[in-house]
């Protein structure tokens, strides 16, 4: 069923094709609700690129983008509505592919090289299936025939029983969104495991049932609800309070297409400075000046790797933005050019509210009053609000030149050096409005490339103030150094927000409860487009348990984003806290993450270009593990893969002492901390295959691992080569030594890296590097495939040192296909382990080791 409404009619299709339209002025008990149910497709064209179907006083265009992507609009009064869209990019959306008219008695519609799109006349209703018959997406059937709500609309479809969704952003609940209902709505909220709303909305969702994936994208950014089957069991819906109905669907099959397709329509992600993916701490806050030197201090005294160092509000003068206090903070200059000497990136915080303070010398506010830039009360004078400065005015983002504006504050802080910006309470967040915001009568103007020059209410623009506030950032860090990559950290934001920077989950706590969540908040962050997210390592409230915080730093070292943070009045948690044994295994970890960078920048540079998640959920690439007939997988919401190499497998429950088992999808495993291969354990027994075993049979016990503090089970995939570098201190740092490429045998054995100068936008003119690897191998031998390399970036190392694992002999021969000299190697036993050392070679070459 669908339903539409606009701020004049709401218009209604059921399962049984009613559409009813009521008048948005019966909105009291008095008036009559005049109704118009409409059973039957009263009319219908065929288009080059797809159909417009009538029904009734509504009209319905669905459209084919791409052959594996539909956009489904629907109007209660025949016209469709402003062709607009913060989210989804002007070429995408503009663009179409030519279709195929079908039709017969029962139904409309067209085929693509991929789908057949169907409307049903009687009842009305979509369903889209692939070439082979099989059903990807159908609206709901059986459904009552009238259903009245003012003021939005709902769309039902049909809910199979093995179908499983995900997305939403980082919500919380269960990672699987089936049987949860949620609301997109902006909010402030130091949240817990079952608070919703939080801080972002996502309307994007991905299904997945056997072999087929969908995803569906809300392109509306009212309020809006996604029920996946909390309330029906047999069917889902969505549905906004307002606004157009506007979404699109993604075909697969693939998890990983539908990832790929949203991408194309929302953006892909910016590629970061190679800093951002670096450790950084932070706390709310480090003042006054002599702090944030003794944590710098602290930090390369003890050898930590580093980058980063955050200034939460207090550096500010009276918590007001773009400011700084002289009296905590007397040569901020000289404090930020002290930190870069010292290879460190400061970034500061600048919340998206200005303070009022006319007359006050306060130039953010008088240059924003004499520009008319910020949001409106309905009369036209400025709306104030309680928020850190006290009363305070608000940007109106949905102006060009507003943001324009906005982005030219940040001169000053460029030219003393500082390196990157953090926009907070973006949600909007107000202390003293209603639901801690705006009033939803609040009025911004829309002056924007693309849109009808108009004014909108906070209800509507409300869930984009994040999204735009950072892209104001971003695009006025790029006015202000054109050649250096913008860092932007926001709290807040919408679909698309991938194209401006990076984001974290908010204010979580220092619980066993968030470690777990978080797993699953950064998880679905990535499928919903935004590939650079982390948590606060140690949680933003309260203070952690040295045990926790250990854990949360081991498991944060595999996150895209890696910043430890805190909240005001709570216990310092630093990785030296604690004392000498946990700060050992906390530095190990952010170490090792330091080690992986190549890797993990070569990560980045394939999110950058495709959309795919740095941090992938494990059906990302094993979608058999949804399968029903899948079995023995219960990791799928504590486990997941950085890349499609490294599967992590924290304890489920690493507060209690318990063995738990780690669940491996298909294929050979090595453990990355001994190189060993794993013993791959038999699938657990369901209570089903117990219960109707044979009398006196018994079952494999799967192998259980025992979790201790130092070591956090992580594993590689048979068939990977992982690139690795020597330790370095920052980012800053050139390696000393040669590149580490790590070969761990098996089935389509492969690997790539990609390299820059990590900070400027010269990659973007062939000053690169990427190279492909892959390798073959039998019992006794290995070859290694170089290709030739991409670009015209110079490497920072001179040899490379292959790591063979599951080598069977100490002896072996090692030659390169140009060169017929025997190269030196070595062997680590206890890890089964060959060494090579080799020269670098920008050509395709191929490395041949065989043992004698």
């Amino acid at each position: 069923m669908v339903s539409y409404s606009s701020q004049r009619f709401r218009v209604l299709f059921f399962g049984t094709a009613a559409i009813a339209l009521i008048s948005a002025q019966a909105q009291t008990a008095s008036v009559t609700r005049p109704r118009i149910a409409v059973e039957t497709i009263t009319g219908s064209q065929s288009l080059r690129d797809g159909i417009e179907i009538q029904a009734g006083t509504a009209s319905l265009r669905i459209i084919a983008l791409r052959d594996d992507i539909l956009r489904v609009r629907v109007a209660p009064g025949g016209a469709l509505p402003e062709d607009a869209s913060w989210a989804v990019l002007a070429g995408p959306r503009s663009k179409s592919v030519d279709v195929q008219p079908s039709g017969d008695a029962a139904s409309v519609g067209f085929h693509t090289a991929s789908l057949d799109v169907r409307v049903e006349r009687t009842p009305l209703r979509l369903v889209v299936r692939d070439l082979d018959g099989s059903i990807i997406s159908a609206d709901a059937v059986g459904r009552a025939t009238t259903f009245f709500q003012l003021g939005g609309f709902s769309v039902y479809k049909n809910m199979p029983t093995d179908e499983h969704y995900f997305g939403l952003g980082d919500k919380t609940g269960s990672f699987d969104r089936r049987n949860q209902a949620y609301t997109l709505w902006n909010t402030d909220i130091g949240f817990q495991e079952s608070v919703d709303p939080i801080y972002k909305s996502i309307p994007f969702f991905m299904g997945i049932n056997g072999g087929r994936s969908y995803g569906l994208f809300l392109d509306n950014t009212w309020r809006t609800w996604f029920d996946f089957g909390k309330q029906s069991r047999d069917s889902y819906s969505f549905g906004a309070e307002g606004g157009p109905l506007d979404y699109y669907l993604l075909y697969g099959p693939s998890p990983k297409q539908v990832v790929e397709g949203y991408a194309y329509l929302t953006g892909t992600p910016q590629l970061p400075p190679l800093w951002a993916l670096g450790f950084q701490q932070s706390r709310y806050s480090y003042t006054p000046e002599s702090k944030v030197r003794e944590i710098a201090a602290r930090l390369r005294t003890d050898k930590i790797p580093s980058d980063v160092l955050y200034l939460d509000i207090d550096y500010q003068y009276k918590n007001r933005p773009f400011t700084v206090d002289p009296n905590t903070f007397p040569n901020f200059p000289a404090l930020v050019s002290d930190l870069r000497k010292q290879h460190f990136h400061l970034v500061t915080i600048t919340d998206l509210h200005i303070a009022h303070a006319p007359g006050q010398g306060y130039a953010p506010y008088d240059s924003g009053a004499a520009g008319d830039h910020f949001v409106k009360n309905p009369d036209g004078s400025e709306f104030i609000g309680v928020v850190w400065p006290g009363r305070a005015v608000f940007p109106d983002f949905t102006r060009a030149g507003t943001r324009d504006w906005w982005g030219g504050l940040y001169k000053k802080f460029v030219q003393d050096g500082v390196a990157g910006f953090w926009n907070d309470m973006n949600e909007p967040s107000v202390f003293d409005g209603p639901g801690k915001t705006m009033p939803l009568n609040s009025v911004h103007r829309i002056a924007e490339a693309g849109f009808v020059t108009r004014t909108a209410t906070h209800a509507e623009i409300h869930n984009i103030v994040g999204l735009e506030n950072a892209r104001a950032t971003y695009e006025g860090l790029l006015k202000l150094r054109p050649d250096e990559r913008p860092f932007v950290l926001t709290r807040a934001t919408f679909a698309g927000g991938q194209r401006y920077g990076l984001t974290w989950t908010g204010d979580n706590s220092a619980t066993w409860n968030h470690l777990r969540l978080a797993t699953q908040m950064l998880l679905n962050l990535g499928l919903s487009g935004i590939s650079f997210v982390g948590d606060d390592v140690g949680g933003f409230g309260s203070s952690p348990a040295p045990d926790l915080l250990t854990r949360w730093v081991e498991v944060g070292a595999f996150n895209p984003f890696y910043r430890d943070h805190a909240a005001k009045g709570t216990l310092p948690h630093e990785v030296w806290v604690h004392g000498p044994e946990q700060e050992a295994i906390r530095r190990r970890y952010v170490e090792t993450r330091y080690r992986l960078l190549p890797y993990i920048y070569t990560l980045a540079d394939e999110a950058s270009r495709t959309g795919i998640p740095i941090m992938r959920p494990v059906f990302l690439e094993f979608p058999e593990v949804l399968a029903p007939s899948s079995s023995g997988f219960d990791g799928l919401d504590t486990e997941f893969l950085l890349g499609s190499s490294l599967l992590i497998a924290p304890p489920p429950f690493a507060e209690t002492l318990d063995d738990y088992t780690v669940s491996f999808p298909k294929g050979q495993w090595y453990d990355f901390w001994t190189g060993l291969k794993t013993a791959t354990p038999p699938p657990t027994p369901s209570i089903v295959d117990i219960v109707t075993g044979t009398p006196g049979s018994s079952f494999p016990a799967p192998s259980r691992i025992h979790p201790v503090l130092d070591t956090l089970p992580v594993y590689v995939r048979g068939g990977s080569i992982l690139p690795l570098q020597p330790l370095i201190q920052s980012t800053d740092e050139i390696p000393i030594g040669p590149l580490e490429l790590r070969i761990y045998p098996g089935q389509e054995c492969a690997g790539s890296l990609y390299l820059d100068d990590g900070h400027t936008f010269r990659y973007q003119h062939g000053e690169f590097l990427r190279q492909t690897f892959t390798c073959e191998s039998d019992r006794n031998s290995v070859r290694v495939n170089f290709g030739t390399r991409q670009g015209s970036y110079t490497p920072w190392w001179k040899t490379v040192e292959v790591v063979i694992y599951d080598w069977p002999s100490t002896q072996a021969d090692a030659t390169l296909s140009n060169n017929t000299l025997q190269l030196k190697t070595s062997y680590d036993a206890p890890r089964h382990a060959l060494h090579i050392l080799m020269p670098d070679s920008a050509k395709e070459t191929e490395l041949r080791v065989r043992t004698y």
